[in-house]
């Protein structure tokens, strides 16, 4: 997964607008080789989009894609070809006016951007391409998915790098070579799917194919993120987007002027008589559609944008809710960043439910459960929630056997984490701060599984949360800068680095996760004195049950359960 994130695939682990665009493309030359008219093709195109949504999960995403590409479908079989750009905005406009929230969605918005870049670049792109390697045969297909790839990926690269703070280098480049196995992958897929429906009927062949393909796009991620350069860290900004898509646009306006020009000199060169537009009318062919593209994406931020700070019950959702279960004495913290999977840091002790306190928060699946280490207090409950809630990626650092073994019976991804790590969903990012990589070959015999446990900084645009485990500073060396809020270690016990942490960090709140009337004794009240003279606001889960943060872009509402 994170090599595919620093190639710039990590697009292809997930189903979204793009597998409708590979559908049509690939579908419209086979049935075409069939003979069938294009009345016939679209029609069936239509048919294979329906049956295609429910094989891919019909998900959100892929059931808007599914309806826009019909609804271009049904524009292109009313003759009407050009407005396959009309309908990609009306259904953008639509479910924007229908479903707000939806603004917020990175994922909409990047999937919308696409295929935006896709109707205004590709055929462009295809052109120029098929002018140097030709338009026949296999040559035409080449020139087909490389300007749909290279038209993606300038369209959403600022999106990236505005939502992630991050870009990868290598993201054209390893689309690129990904592109002869994404689209045969995908076509195989649904035929193993389908074919698995018939009971006798043997999949293992489709399977044996799609197993190589896919491990061939698996090796291209791994080439092109593993260099250090592949991925670096920008901070762009709203100005910076702005900034990036005007640029953008043109580049594309000049390089079409000049392609005109190119051609109606050509044109003329031959004798040819030809009808020269006049510079409004050329800015008129393609301003209308930047100007409606613009307003779309305007209309997109405007409607995510939060009112920070609103207390009402009325106020719009947060950009980010961080939830500090009331667990007992246990950590268990919720992170659900808006119109992105919800990622869950430690489950809290068994036996309390934990599924139940998710479902009531709203969390159908989790797109990430982090074990910040192997303590029943943090481990326990995720145990009891594996095979009772659909779990993408569970991940951890070290585990005992009988632990990992549990884990691996409930057949669940994993992944090991160590310092430099990162996780990502939509806009939350959380880096993995401690421990070492060496620190966690080192056995467990003897040693304090507390001094392992995994610090986490997670980070929404401007706020930041330290979620130290049970890993206390006095014997975690950490500098994570200035923080918004402080998870305090081991549930309040003493630690003789808090002080110094918190000079260091100088957090506006602190959120204790402990048990009522536990029979450690914690908090302790060196921890509560030392929270007190630094002036940092204490929340305790044994006395204000969950604690809720609902993260605007411009303030945090705090909240109690």
């Amino acid at each position: 997964m994170e090599e595919f994130r620093r190639a710039g695939l990590s697009h292809l682990l997930a189903v979204s607008g793009q597998n409708i665009a590979l559908l049509a493309l690939l579908a419209m030359p086979l049935l075409a080789a069939l003979g069938m008219p294009l009345r016939t093709r679209l029609l069936w195109l239509l048919g294979l989009i329906a049956v295609y949504v429910p094989l891919a999960g019909a998900g959100p995403s892929i059931q808007r894609a599914g309806i826009m590409g019909g609804l271009s479908v049904f524009a292109t079989l009313g003759g009407r070809r050009a407005s396959r750009f009309y309908v990609l905005a009306l259904a953008a406009l639509v479910l924007l006016v229908l479903e707000p929230d939806i603004a917020a969605d990175v994922g909409w918005q990047l999937s919308f951007a696409a295929v935006l870049g896709i109707l205004l670049l590709a055929g462009r792109l295809r052109t120029a391409m098929a002018d140097r390697i030709g338009d026949r045969g296999w040559r035409r297909a080449l020139a087909d998915g490389a300007a749909m790839t290279t038209a993606a990926t300038l369209a959403t690269a600022p999106l990236i790098a505005f939502h992630f703070e991050a870009v990868s280098t290598t993201t054209l480049f390893a689309n690129l070579l990904a592109l002869p196995a994404v689209a045969p992958a995908m076509w195989l897929g649904m035929l193993t799917a389908a074919a698995g429906q018939i009971p006798g009927l043997p999949v293992e062949p489709l399977g044996a194919v799609n197993s190589l393909l896919l491990a061939y796009i698996a090796q291209v991620a791994a080439w092109c993120g593993r260099p250090s350069w592949a991925y670096l860290h920008v901070h762009l900004g709203l100005g910076g987007l702005v900034a990036t898509y005007a640029a953008l646009a043109g580049v594309v306006i000049s390089v079409i002027r000049s392609g005109r020009r190119r051609r109606v000199a050509r044109l003329r060169g031959g004798g040819t008589r030809v009808r020269v537009l006049s510079g409004h009318a050329r800015r008129g062919v393609n301003g209308w559609r930047l100007g409606l593209a613009a307003a779309v994406l305007a209309a997109a931020f405007v409607l995510a944008r939060p009112e920070g700070g609103v207390d009402a019950a009325s106020s719009p959702p947060p950009g980010l809710r961080v939830s500090v279960l009331d667990i007992g004495q246990g950590d268990a913290i919720l992170l659900q960043p808006r119109g992105a999977p919800a990622l869950l840091v430690d489950g809290g002790p068994p036996g309390d439910d934990l599924g139940a306190k998710l479902r009531d928060a709203g969390v159908e699946r989790l797109g990430a459960v982090v074990v910040s280490h192997d303590q029943s207090d943090h481990s326990g409950g995720v145990l009891e929630l594996l095979g009772r809630m659909p779990i993408d990626r569970l991940l951890f650092g070290k585990l005992r056997r009988p632990t990992f073994a549990a884990v691996r019976a409930a057949d669940v991804p994993t992944g090991r984490l160590a310092a430099g790590a990162e996780i990502h969903s939509g806009r939350l990012r959380v880096d993995v701060l401690w421990p070492p990589r060496g620190l966690l070959r080192e056995p467990l015999v003897g040693a304090d599984p507390n001094h392992l446990a995994l610090v986490l900084l997670a980070r929404w645009r401007r706020f930041s949360m330290l979620l130290t485990a049970d890993a206390e500073a006095e014997s975690t060396p950490l500098d994570p800068g200035p923080i918004d809020v402080l998870k305090v270690a081991h549930h309040g016990s003493d630690d003789a680095g808090l002080a110094a942490l918190l000079d260091r960090t100088r957090p506006s709140l602190a959120v204790i996760s402990v048990g009522e009337d536990n029979s450690f004794g914690h908090p302790t009240p060196t921890t509560l004195l030392t929270l007190s003279e630094h002036d940092v606001r204490t929340l305790r889960t044994d006395r204000d049950g969950t604690v809720v943060l609902d993260v605007g872009r411009r303030a945090v509402r705090v909240g109690g359960g």
